[in-house]
């Protein structure tokens, strides 16, 4: 073991003894771990440090924006002038997550309320 590694073990420890860890926020409750093992080892320091931050990477902005369209395209008749113009920038947008080897079928039924729904509280 290091020497740092050593020094902070130490002062955990003492911290430990002395009470210093008693009575914060989650004691005793399970640890909400998120899996991101979809993402590449070398990148999670990354994108965690942006989550938390309140940033997101470029496909989920992507994403998003792909799901507001299809939503309000849901919410406008067809005969609408707006429809045409939105229509074009889901199909680009939809070509772009493709090309970037994404699946877009979660632009297809009701998954698109769920994701959104989850987008909107986070």
């Amino acid at each position: 073991m290091w020497l740092l590694d050593q020094w902070a073990e130490r002062h955990i420890l003492d911290a430990q003894k002395s009470g210093e860890f008693d009575n914060l926020p989650g004691t005793g409750e399970p640890l909400q771990l998120e899996d991101d093992s979809h993402i590449p080892e070398a990148l999670r320091a990354g994108y965690r440090l942006l989550k938390n931050a309140g940033c997101l990477p470029p496909e989920l902005v992507q994403r998003k924006e792909a799901v507001e369209l299809m939503d309000l395209l849901n919410g406008i008749r067809q005969d609408d002038p707006r429809y045409q113009e939105l229509s074009r920038r889901l199909t680009l947008l939809e070509l772009k997550l493709r090309q970037a080897g994404l699946n877009t079928d979660f632009l297809r039924g009701e998954y698109v309320d769920r994701l959104l729904q989850k987008m909107n509280e986070g």
